[in-house]
């Protein structure tokens, strides 16, 4: 699906998504990523499924701080056990977990509006 973007203030945006990618300023991705005020970062559970999370995997979310995180688990909802989400909950860092859709468009509102969100998306390996 392609987006139509408002403003980002400079700020990478999503301006597409299929099940096995996301598309970022034109730009095709077809690996797990976190993108934020940051820019774009492979993410370090990029070719591993969702039953491979770990709390280390957030962890290293948190130390970028963002003020909310949106984790995308693909075409489907899925929620992480809140063991592994510990990480953010100690660093005051909201969640929201939704299917990559939703994330894409979520997290261009949210740009939009000033904040500081990040979105953690994981693309399964086929």
């Amino acid at each position: 699906m392609k987006l139509h973007l408002n403003s980002g203030g400079g700020q990478p945006l999503f301006t597409g998504y299929g099940a096995d990618h996301v598309v970022i300023d034109g730009r095709r991705f077809d690996a797990s990523l976190l993108l934020s005020a940051r820019g774009i970062e492979v993410a370090p559970w990029a070719g591993l499924g969702f039953h491979a999370l770990t709390a280390a995997h957030f962890e290293w979310i948190a130390l970028r701080a963002p003020d909310i995180l949106l984790l995308g688990t693909g075409t489907r909802l899925r929620f992480p056990p809140p063991a592994l989400t510990r990480p953010l909950v100690e660093a005051r860092i909201g969640l929201e977990v939704m299917d990559v859709g939703a994330l894409c468009r979520t997290y261009n509102i949210l740009v939009a509006e000033g904040r500081n969100v990040g979105a953690a998306v994981l693309i399964e390996p086929v």
